[in-house]
C-alpha cells in the first residue's frame, strides 16, 4: 500500500500523465501512416499490379527496408506530428491525424507508382514448393519439415535456407539471428543503405561507405533526431510552464541547448564505440565462419577418404579371400596330383631296386638303372618341395616352439653332412661361440631343415676347399652363416637364387629341383628371421641366417639327436631286439615308413618322425635313414610288423 500511494504521488507531481498523453498522440499519427500505407498497398497496388499478388509473411522472401511502405509511413508520420505541434496553423494541429492519413495514402501510391514493385521481395518463389505465398498455388500442399524445429508446416509457410542447408519454417526463421540472412544478402539494411548511398553521394566520397563513416553518420544522426525530439518534447511542456507563470524563457532555450550538446557528444563516442563493436563482431563472424567451412570441408574430405579406405579394405579382403581360395585350389591339386605320380612311381622305384640287387646286371645295365633311380629321386624331391611351397604360402604350416639344445642341433647337422664333405676331398669347419647357451626356445624341425638345406646346397656345389658353419651370439639374436669356396654366383643370379625353380650356372653339375632355397627363406620368415646371401664368382658364397632365439633359463629340453660323429654303417640287428620299441608304433606309421624306406626317400622318412609324437626307438632309426641304411631300416620294420601280427594272433 506505502509502494502504491508512492507511485500515485510521484505520478502527480512530476505530472507524468501529461507527458504520457503527449507521447501517445505522437505515437497515434505514426501507427495512423503505418495503417493507411498497408490499407493504400492493399487496395491500390495490388489490384494494379504495382506490388506482388498475394500477402508475404516470410523473413526470407522480405527485404529489411521496403522503400513503399517504410517511405510513405516516415513521411506521413513527420507530416503528421508537424501538424500536430501547430507547424502548419491551428486548423492542420486541429487535422492532424487527417493529413497523417491523407500524407500516407498519397505516398503509397506515388512510391508504389514509381517502383513498381521492384523492391518488395528479396527472392523469389521456391521451385520446390507446391504452393507459394507469393503466386498463385502450382498444385496440392505438400508437408515439409522444418531442419530448426522438426516440425512439419505446408509449402507456403517454409523456406529454402541455405545456412541450416533445408527447409525452415517461418517462425524459426524469424527467431533466429545467426543466420546473417544468407539467404538474401543483397536485401539486408546495411546492403541498401549503401547501395542507395553509393547512388546519391558524389563519387569521390564513395570510399567513405565501406569503410564505416557512413554506417557511423547515419546511426549519428538518427540518435540526434531521437535526443532532439525528446528535448523538444520536454522543451515544449517546461515551456507552456513557464508562460503560465509568466517566467522567463531564454534561460530554458539556453538550458536545453546546452544539454543537447553535451548529450550529443556523448552520443557520437557511444555510436563509435557501437560501430567498432559491430564491425570487431562482424569480421570475427566473418573469421568463425570460414574456419567453420573449412572444418566442414576437411570434415567431409576425412569422410570421403573414409569411405575409399573401408572400400580399398573390402576389395583387398575380397582379393585375399580369392588369393586363399586360389591356394586352397592349388594345394588340392598338387595333393591330388603328387598321390597319383608317387603310386606308379614308388612302383618304379621299387622295382629298380629290386633289379640293383640283381648281381648278373651288366655294366651298362646297372649305370641306366643307376640313371633312373637318381632321376626317380630327382622326381620326388620336386614333388616333396612342390608340396612344402604350397603348404606354406597357404599358411598350413605351424610352428612346434619348445625349449631344444641348439649346439646338439648344430653339431648334429654338421655331423650329418661331414661325411659328404670329407667324401669330395672337403674340409668341413664348425666355429662356435665362446658361450653356448644352456637351451633356446625354437622349432627344431624348421631350424634342422633349413641349416640341412644351406649345409647341402654348400657342400653339393663345392668342388675344392672348405665348407664352414659359423654362429655367433649376441642378445639372443642368433647369427648362423654358411660359407663355402665354390664357384660364387654372379649378380644377376644372386636376384633370383630365392625365386622358385632359380638354378645358376653351376647347378648343372648337381640334381636338385630348384625349390630348396625357396622353402628356406620361406621357413625363415616364419619363424621371425632373416636369410640373405652375397656371393662374386669366383669367390665362394656366404648365406646367413639371423634368428631371435630366446635363452631359457630354466630349461626342460625336448628330446634331441645327440651329438656326435655319425657312423657310416651300423651294425645288422638281424632280430628286432636291437630297436625294442619298433613293435609299439602305430601300424599305419610304420606302413608309412615302410613305403618312403622302399622308395629310398631318406628326407621323407626324417619328416615322418619329426611330425610324429615321442616314440621308442625313433632316434635308431632316425641315425638309420640319415646314414642310407634303408635295407636295414626295411628289415626292422618288417620284423617290428610280424612280431606285432605274430602277438596279436597269439
Amino acid at each position: 500500500m506505502v509502494f502504491n500511494i508512492a507511485l500515485a504521488w510521484l505520478l502527480m507531481e512530476m505530472n507524468v500523465f501529461h507527458a504520457l498523453g503527449a507521447v501517445l498522440g505522437l505515437y497515434a499519427h505514426v501507427a495512423l501512416a503505418w495503417l493507411v500505407a498497408v490499407a493504400a498497398d492493399l487496395l491500390v497496388l495490388k489490384p494494379l499490379g504495382w506490388s506482388p499478388r498475394g500477402i508475404e509473411f516470410r523473413r526470407a522472401h522480405l527485404v529489411d527496408i521496403n522503400p513503399v511502405g517504410v517511405g510513405a509511413m516516415v513521411g506521413a508520420s513527420l507530416l503528421g506530428v508537424a501538424a500536430h505541434v501547430g507547424a502548419f496553423g491551428a486548423l492542420a494541429q486541429a487535422f492532424s491525424a487527417l493529413v497523417s492519413m491523407g500524407a500516407a495514402f498519397g505516398l503509397t501510391v506515388l512510391l508504389g507508382a514509381w517502383t513498381r514493385g521492384r523492391h518488395h521481395l528479396a527472392r523469389g518463389p521456391d521451385p520446390a514448393v507446391a504452393g507459394d505465398a507469393a503466386g498463385a498455388p502450382a498444385g496440392a500442399p505438400v508437408a515439409l519439415r522444418c531442419v530448426v524445429c522438426q516440425g512439419e508446416y505446408e509449402g507456403p509457410d517454409m523456406a529454402r535456407c541455405p545456412a541450416y542447408g533445408g527447409w525452415i519454417c517461418s517462425l524459426c526463421c524469424t527467431l533466429d539471428a545467426r543466420c546473417g540472412d544468407a539467404c538474401k544478402p543483397h536485401a539486408r539494411l546495411g546492403t541498401q543503405l549503401r547501395a542507395w548511398l553509393r547512388r546519391w553521394l558524389p563519387r569521390r566520397w564513395q570510399p567513405y561507405v565501406d569503410a564505416g563513416v557512413a554506417h557511423y553518420v547515419v546511426l549519428l544522426a538518427a540518435t540526434a533526431l531521437v535526443l532532439a525530439g525528446l528535448l523538444a518534447l520536454l522543451a515544449q511542456q517546461d515551456l507552456r510552464q513557464a508562460q503560465a507563470l509568466g517566467a522567463p524563457v531564454t534561460l530554458i532555450h539556453e538550458a536545453y541547448r546546452k544539454v543537447y550538446g553535451v548529450l550529443l557528444a556523448l552520443a557520437a563516442g557511444v555510436v563509435w564505440w557501437l560501430v567498432l563493436a559491430q564491425r570487431a563482431r562482424r569480421v570475427a563472424l566473418r573469421e568463425s565462419n570460414r574456419y567453420t567451412r573449412l572444418l566442414l570441408r576437411e570434415i567431409d574430405a576425412h569422410r570421403r577418404t573414409d569411405a575409399q579406405l573401408q572400400r580399398a579394405r573390402e576389395q583387398a579382403e575380397a582379393a585375399r579371400r580369392a588369393a586363399e581360395q586360389a591356394n586352397d585350389a592349388k594345394s588340392r591339386y598338387l595333393m591330388a596330383i603328387s598321390h597319383e605320380l608317387r603310386t606308379p612311381l614308388g612302383a618304379i622305384m621299387l622295382y629298380v631296386q629290386s633289379l640293383q640287387r640283381d648281381e648278373t646286371l651288366q655294366e651298362r645295365q646297372a649305370h641306366a638303372l643307376a640313371m633312373i633311380h637318381r632321376a626317380g629321386e630327382h622326381v620326388l624331391s620336386l614333388i616333396e618341395g612342390t608340396l612344402d611351397l604350397a603348404r606354406i604360402e597357404a599358411g598350413r604350416v605351424t610352428l612346434d616352439i619348445r625349449p631344444i639344445d641348439v649346439r646338439a642341433l648344430l653339431e648334429d647337422v654338421g655331423a650329418l653332412l661331414a661325411p659328404q664333405a670329407r667324401a669330395k676331398g672337403l674340409r668341413f669347419e664348425l666355429e662356435g661361440p665362446p658361450r653356448w647357451p644352456a637351451a633356446v626356445r625354437a622349432d627344431a624341425a624348421r631350424l634342422r631343415q633349413v641349416l640341412l638345406n644351406l649345409l647341402g646346397n654348400a657342400v653339393r656345389y663345392t668342388d675344392a676347399g672348405t665348407v664352414t658353419l659359423r654362429v655367433a651370439w649376441a642378445r639372443e639374436l642368433a647369427t648362423i652363416e654358411v660359407t663355402d669356396t665354390g664357384p660364387g654366383m654372379s649378380a644377376a643370379e644372386l636376384e633370383r637364387v630365392f625365386e622358385p625353380f632359380a638354378r645358376g650356372a653351376a647347378a648343372s653339375r648337381a640334381a636338385g629341383a630348384g625349390l630348396g632355397l625357396t622353402i628356406a627363406r620361406m621357413l625363415t620368415e616364419l619363424m621371425g628371421g632373416e636369410l640373405t646371401v652375397r656371393s662374386a664368382l669366383g669367390q665362394g658364397t656366404t648365406f646367413r641366417l639371423r634368428l631371435y632365439l630366446p635363452e631359457v633359463a630354466a630349461p626342460v629340453v625336448a628330446a634331441a639327436p645327440a651329438p656326435g660323429p655319425v657312423p657310416t654303417t651300423l651294425p645288422p640287428p638281424a632280430v628286432v631286439s636291437e630297436c625294442p620299441g619298433l613293435r609299439v608304433w602305430p601300424p599305419p606309421l610304420r606302413a608309412a615308413l615302410l613305403e618312403r624306406v622302399r622308395l629310398g626317400w631318406a628326407r621323407g622318412v626324417l619328416r615322418l618322425l619329426d611330425e610324429a609324437p615321442p616314440l621308442p626307438g625313433a632316434e635308431a632309426v632316425r641315425r638309420a635313414a640319415r646314414a642310407l641304411e634303408f635295407d636295414l631300416l626295411e628289415r626292422w620294420l618288417m620284423e617290428a610288423s610280424d612280431d606285432a601280427t605274430a602277438r596279436a594272433g597269439e
